[in-house]
């Protein structure tokens, strides 16, 4: 069950705390509560589909002032918004989004900025200090090596494995991230063939290393030019294309670096075929003159 939300009065208004976000002055961030018509207005989403994500369990439980009086606030806005942004960018149903935020499912087709918003999602629903997290053995349905890989990951400081009474646990991102590699294993990316996951290790000073200049960059480029709520609409709009950006250069360069390797290999036998390379000459070995002088 949801906790319920607390709500303050302040200047004569009733304020509602988001159960995520804290204020700069005292720990709480506090919003206007609003009535069901307001956060139809406020996001364009019809009543019904707004009691159809409360009964999926899909948005946070309101403050129920009565049997059919409620109040709404923020986190609500935010949920919603997130739900739209699944459907529509990762094409996924309430069904799916509802066994994912549960850990019944780990979805294959989902990219990494849908785990961003189901992480966002799980936050709004259920608070920071409350993350639903997805045991070893859902992931095992694919994978059974899904738990020496996670142990893996977590030793290279690329996962964070949480141990509960039944069994190891992931957040949504860090199981996707060991769905992903029983994917790439299936390819035929074993140990056996040479392939285990520390030749990955790499990645994760690479991903460091490029997110913290990301952030340079945008921090220093908009500070004092664009607020926080444009700033978070711009990257959450740009985020998805800057992963297909750098996916894109990555994928450019790991090909010349292929074609680049193959042609290192392939350039000697192309010399000798062409007659670029003098061959031996074979002959009888001419002997030295000897000199005069004994």
């Amino acid at each position: 069950m949801f906790a319920r939300q607390e709500r303050a009065k302040v200047g004569g208004k009733l304020y509602a705390r988001p159960p995520i976000g804290l204020s700069k002055r005292d720990g709480w961030d506090y919003c206007v509560a609003m009535r069901m018509r307001e956060l139809e207005e406020k996001t364009g989403v019809d009543r019904e589909v707004i009691r159809i994500l409360l009964r999926k369990g899909l948005l946070p439980e309101p403050n129920r002032l009565a049997r059919n009086q409620a109040q709404y606030d923020e986190s609500h806005v935010r949920a919603i918004t997130v739900v739209r942004e699944l459907q529509k960018g990762s094409r996924l149903t309430l069904d799916q989004i509802k066994e994912l935020l549960d850990g019944r499912s780990v979805d294959g087709g989902a990219g990494a900025v849908t785990y961003q918003h189901l992480e966002e999602l799980l936050a709004i629903r259920f608070g920071l200090n409350e993350p639903r997290l997805v045991g070893l053995s859902v992931i095992a349905r694919r994978n059974a090596m899904a738990a020496s890989d996670a142990r893996t990951f977590e030793r290279m400081g690329m996962v964070d494995l949480v141990e509960s009474e039944d069994e190891p646990r992931l957040s949504l991102t860090d199981a996707r991230l060991v769905e992903i590699w029983s994917q790439i294993r299936e390819l035929g990316f074993v140990e056996e063939a040479g392939f285990p996951p520390e030749n990955i290790a790499f990645y994760l000073q690479a991903a460091e290393e490029v997110a913290a200049r990301e952030a340079e960059v945008f921090l220093k480029a908009s500070a004092g030019r664009i607020n926080e709520e444009n700033a978070a609409t711009m990257l959450q709009g740009a985020l998805p294309l800057m992963l297909d950006f750098f996916g894109l250069l990555r994928l450019k360069a790991f090909m010349r670096n292929i074609h680049k390797a193959v042609n290192a290999l392939q350039e000697p036998a192309k010399q000798v075929e062409h007659g670029d390379i003098p061959k031996p000459v074979c002959g009888p070995r001419k002997s030295p003159q000897r000199s005069g002088i004994t």
